[in-house]
């Protein structure tokens, strides 16, 4: 068989391209726009990067100036504009594949409330901290942006993708990463990521293989209705 000429090639992979950024809009949208917050920080002078770090943050102080852009806004930001590439490539890998198989609302209700839950409750444990004299109370102005806690409920969601065995391997390596750092000198980021990757857990309602009958269960199918039942779920500067 003859292989077909370089350009029906360029054209199949444009084709495939396009097909999967128009099946996951919110990702890619969100990726545009931290891409654009990124490179205002590369370009910006240190003084004014350090204001719009602070202003952007979900800290305790903005949450109680501004509460709901803050909680929106901090989720388009990442600190060190350098992690990009490596960010799109995580969120080609999770967000992308979990909208494709939830579809954009669910994804987007599943990571936004897992966004907002674990900000919430990882600047609930800085107020104590505080309280408890065991921070200083500049932790209130603390930078706090990033994406990383809806990508973490994001790799919740995607343990339900995979088919046996590569699920239970997957989880066990999400569950040592997200808990070695829990386990030893934990940080509120790192709270707020077990936090947010319990909820993604918690989202098995929302995905496909949820909603399908035992007759329609195929073991591994590629579309990932074949899931089987969940298994028991058990300073952030980007």
């Amino acid at each position: 068989m003859t292989p077909p000429p370089p350009r029906v090639l360029a054209r199949r992979a444009r084709d495939g391209v396009l097909d999967w950024v128009r099946s996951t809009p919110g990702t890619h949208i969100w990726l545009l726009i931290i891409g654009i917050t990124s490179l205002v920080i590369a370009s910006a002078s240190e003084g004014l990067e350090q204001f719009l770090l602070h202003r952007n943050s979900s800290n305790i102080h903005e949450l109680n100036e501004h509460p709901l852009p803050s909680l929106l806004i901090s989720g388009f930001w990442i600190e060190r504009p350098g992690s990009f590439l490596l960010y799109a490539v995580m969120f080609e890998l999770v967000h992308a594949n979990v909208e494709r198989w939830m579809g954009s609302w669910r994804w987007l209700l599943a990571v936004g409330a897992a966004h907002v839950a674990a900000t919430l409750a990882s600047q609930e444990l800085v107020l104590l901290a505080i309280e408890g004299h065991q921070l200083p109370r500049s932790m209130t102005h603390v930078v706090d942006i990033g994406v990383s806690y809806g990508l973490a409920a994001a790799a919740g969601v995607l343990t339900y993708r995979l088919p046996s065995p590569w699920r239970y391997a997957y989880l066990v390596g999400l569950l040592a990463f997200f808990g070695v750092p829990l386990a030893t000198g934990a940080t509120f980021t790192d709270f707020g990521h077990a936090i947010a990757l319990t909820m993604g857990f918690a989202c098995w309602p929302l995905t496909p293989a949820a909603r399908v009958g035992p007759s329609d269960v195929v073991a591994g199918g590629d579309d990932g209705d074949g899931a089987e039942p969940p298994p028991p779920s058990g300073h952030r500067q980007e």
